[in-house]
């Protein structure tokens, strides 16, 4: 939908992005301040926060793509994550790879790793496909726990080489946050326009009615092992800046909680939709990473008794609450709210 007044005069513009004059002016003064002034203004924490934002956010978007484009559900997607994380590491540390290099050989290797865990997709679904990722949860897991030490460190963990590029190094918050966002702007470009190709409605078609995309022609096996490959390659992807940004990796920083904080971040940004990844994942990782450590302290002088697990607990019970409230009271996510706060814009003083 376009402000009165604004029409589409080509197919090439109505299927642009980024249409009107005004969008494109807003969208280089967002760069500008987002990449010129938003590092040099923040301190260390806020930068570690973004950061954790915007690798997350690849390993998200790969999720939209296989549960909320494809309606394939997974349970491992911090696994997956894992995968990415280890096979880069080794690359870089113990090879020497250049960063750049290694993290699409990465990325497909977790592909590879998601078209396995896939196959299961074409004869379940629902709640035993669920079952069928949660195991690859917990096989990748005890792979890499058991994996040669003298490669990945086993349960030790593998000291990952600082990220260069030339003759920058990108070893603390300031510096990495220029390849973390610039990377994960390229994996959001890629994933609003896979949406947008044949696959993606492919992928449409497979979770609207399975039965009936087979019907018309489309391929079940080949476009639900893609969504898997697809998905899995954006968690290798977050998994590579995920090794540089942690420096020391190790399998406890690819839970099961991690995959869930994940799905939630779906349901809460609105699933199928590529701006809710993003908002979902900002929501989420600012209440967990901020909201909750400033809370603490005073939930903790209102009840002494539970002062020590307080703060363990905290994150969880806000992760709780907040899926409740957004399951009940806006179950289509941020997104959805965000569109009609839009339309309402545009028809302005007919928005009724």
């Amino acid at each position: 939908m376009l402000p009165a007044g604004t029409f589409n005069t080509t197919y090439a513009k109505d299927m642009a992005i980024i249409r009107t004059r005004l969008q494109w002016t807003l969208f280089i003064a967002f760069l500008v301040l987002f990449y010129g002034v938003f590092p040099q203004l923040s301190n260390n924490s806020t930068l570690t926060l973004a950061n954790n934002i915007a690798i997350i956010l690849i390993a998200v978007l790969g999720l939209q793509i296989l549960t909320g484009l494809c309606g394939q559900i997974s349970l491992g997607q911090a696994a997956f994550m894992g995968v990415g994380a280890y096979v880069h590491g080794v690359l870089v540390t113990v090879f020497h790879w250049n960063f750049l290099i290694a993290m699409p050989v990465a990325g497909l290797a977790t592909a590879m790793v998601g078209l396995i865990f896939g196959i299961p997709s074409l004869r379940v679904k629902g709640f035993y496909l669920a079952m069928a990722t949660l195991a690859a949860q917990f096989i990748i897991y005890w792979a890499i726990l058991h994996s040669p030490r003298a490669l990945t460190g086993g349960p030790m963990g593998l000291h990952v080489a600082p990220a260069t590029l030339g003759p920058w190094v990108f070893d603390d918050e300031k510096t990495f946050f220029y390849p973390a966002f610039i990377i994960a702007g390229l994996m959001v470009f890629f994933a609003k326009n896979i949406a947008r190709t044949r696959a993606g409605r492919a992928f449409i078609a497979i979770r609207d009615n399975d039965l009936a995309a087979e019907a018309m022609g489309i391929n079940l096996f080949r476009y639900k092992l893609l969504a898997f490959a697809i998905s899995s390659f954006f968690a290798g992807i977050a998994g590579s800046l995920w090794a540089h940004h942690l420096v020391v990796i190790n399998p406890d920083h690819f839970l099961l909680i991690d995959s869930l904080w994940q799905v939630g971040m779906l349901i809460v940004g609105g699933l199928g939709s590529i701006l809710g990844a993003i908002l979902g994942t900002v929501l989420l990782l600012v209440l967990r990473d901020w909201a909750v450590p400033a809370l603490a302290p005073v939930l903790a002088k209102m009840f002494p008794v539970f002062q020590m697990d307080l703060f363990a607990s905290l994150a969880l019970m806000f992760f709780g609450v907040v899926l409740m409230v957004f399951l009940i009271f806006e179950p289509r996510g941020l997104a959805h709210r965000w569109e009609i706060f839009k339309a309402s814009y545009r028809l302005h003083p007919f928005s009724h």
